[in-house]
């Protein structure tokens, strides 16, 4: 890439709004390159090599506004970016596309329902987008990327790892799906950065669906372009008691279509359900605890709540002593069916 092209493509990136407007205006990319440098802003020559050299390396893809590659559903939202940098698979990018979103603060319960979800869509062929945040975004990349592909939009250039302890599941992601972002290489995060990334997590996804999210949350904010975007809105309903859940409750009266199951998404996209043994996230562990082979004690699993049980309310539940319950209590997690958390044990699983 020669130097007055990163140039030109750090311009565009780095648009205010108005110019931003004008330039897609313009009707040739050769138009849009000499009229995206403003006289009043330097590039830097630090940037200039940057972007270069992460030019230089494999899978690494500059895709400007009049690119044949560039997503056909990004050009139909309000301010379209005028360049992406993505670094992965292209192929996602022409793939039907589900974007699944949620708490940075997720609970367990909600990460289990994000990896139940991620993992029936992309066993249905659908590629899993998301922001790749903690807590839920990170959730349904992993699980996506066990069963198919995942795309994760971020809100700094692609060769910036944020936040820190994602840094494997990103370069996971680069290596066997996509990330894609209108920041160029070098640009570290800023508040304002992710509004403009969840106008391309919405406008990339053909369908919504919102796990966990609080009244008022960035994740009800994307939830919201989404509908602006003519997008469809799914949500995962939860206690009424939990203000984790308030939000995708308002979503649910507000007209968001509900998600308790895989094939409610796919019935949303005209899709075949998923095969039956597919259907259940937990399947493979409900033969293994109701087979001789298993040591944990089912009768147990039955007095621990979806809501957080203490071992105490375990052990009056049960009747049993208090070391039984101890042991078997460790089976069960490690067959999957419950957790430990603060306070005690919830129990995992569709039902």
């Amino acid at each position: 890439m020669e130097a007055e092209t990163a140039k030109a493509l750090l311009a565009m990136a780095s648009a205010p709004s108005t110019h931003r407007k004008y330039l897609r205006s313009l009707s040739s990319i050769e138009q849009i390159f000499i009229r995206a440098p403003l006289p009043e802003v330097n590039i830097a020559p630090a940037y200039v090599e940057r972007l270069q050299r992460w030019a230089t390396q494999p899978n690494c893809h500059v895709i400007h506004l009049r690119d044949e590659r560039y997503p056909e559903p990004l050009k139909h939202i309000s301010d379209p970016p005028l360049v992406l940098f993505a670094h992965g698979d292209l192929r996602c990018l022409q793939a039907r596309m589900v974007a699944i979103i949620g708490s940075r603060n997720a609970s367990p319960v909600g990460q289990h329902t994000a990896n139940y979800f991620a993992r029936g869509l992309a066993r249905s062929g659908l590629v899993v987008s998301s922001g790749l945040a903690k807590g839920i975004d990170a959730e349904a990349h992993r699980a996506a990327l066990a069963e198919g592909k995942t795309l994760a939009v971020l809100g700094t250039g692609p060769d910036i790892y944020y936040p820190a302890h994602n840094r494997q599941l990103q370069q996971q992601i680069m290596q066997s799906g996509l990330v894609i972002t209108e920041f160029a290489p070098g640009m570290p995060p800023k508040k304002d950065h992710f509004p403009r990334r969840n106008r391309i997590l919405s406008g990339l996804a053909e369908l919504v669906v919102v796990i966990e999210a609080k009244y008022q949350s960035g994740t009800l904010v994307t939830a919201a372009l989404a509908r602006e975007q003519q997008k469809t809105v799914m949500a995962v309903p939860g206690s009424i008691w939990n203000v984790a859940h308030s939000g995708c409750h308002k979503l649910l009266k507000e007209g968001a279509a509900l998600a308790t199951t895989v094939d409610d998404i796919l019935q949303e996209l005209n899709l075949p359900p998923l095969h039956p043994s597919l259907t259940e996230a937990n399947g493979a562990q409900r033969v293994q605890i109701n087979s001789s082979r298993s040591l944990a004690n089912r009768k147990l699993l039955a007095n621990v709540g979806l809501e957080v049980t203490s071992i105490d309310t375990i052990v009056a539940r049960s009747g049993l002593p208090v070391a039984t319950v101890t042991e078997q209590l460790v089976l069960l997690e490690l067959e999957g069916h419950v957790t430990s958390v603060t306070g005690g044990y919830i129990k995992m699983g569709r039902r």
